[in-house]
């Protein structure tokens, strides 16, 4: 009971405390680049302009993100450089698609930016290729 209560923490617990983070974060935001890129028209049509880029690029930006960074993210490689185009899409997501709805229909994009933004700040763990690779 004394532990449950503890603020004192180990390198340990936090290195896999971000592992599970990296994994479960990559691996649901992985799902929505899968659908976007096996489904590419559909998601461009779909898609919003910005900055006069059209469609398409802003579907392929947005598949960039979520699936290949996303990849980079689970295997910890480039963890911090990965995270800042996902942060962006989930940015665009919720202020341009969801219009700042953090608690209703912008809730998920919400949770997601804020796991990203974590990792971004602390960064990958030590269970990583970054690591291993002396970054």
């Amino acid at each position: 009971m004394k532990k449950l209560f503890s603020t004192k923490y180990s390198a340990g617990a936090v290195n896999a405390a971000m592992l599970l983070l990296r994994l479960g974060l990559g691996i649901l935001i992985m799902n929505h680049g899968f659908q976007k890129l096996t489904h590419f028209n559909e998601t461009a049509q779909h898609m919003p302009s910005l900055l006069g880029m059209g469609g398409n690029m802003s579907a392929a930006l947005s598949i960039f993100a979520e699936f290949f960074c996303a990849l980079f993210l689970m295997i910890g490689l480039f963890t911090r450089l990965a995270c800042i185009p996902l942060i962006i899409d989930l940015c665009v997501v919720l202020f341009k698609a969801h219009h700042m709805d953090f608690f209703g229909q912008g809730e998920l994009p919400s949770l997601f930016l804020a796991g990203f933004i974590t990792i971004l700040l602390i960064g990958p763990g030590r269970v990583s290729i970054d690591e291993m690779i002396g970054k």
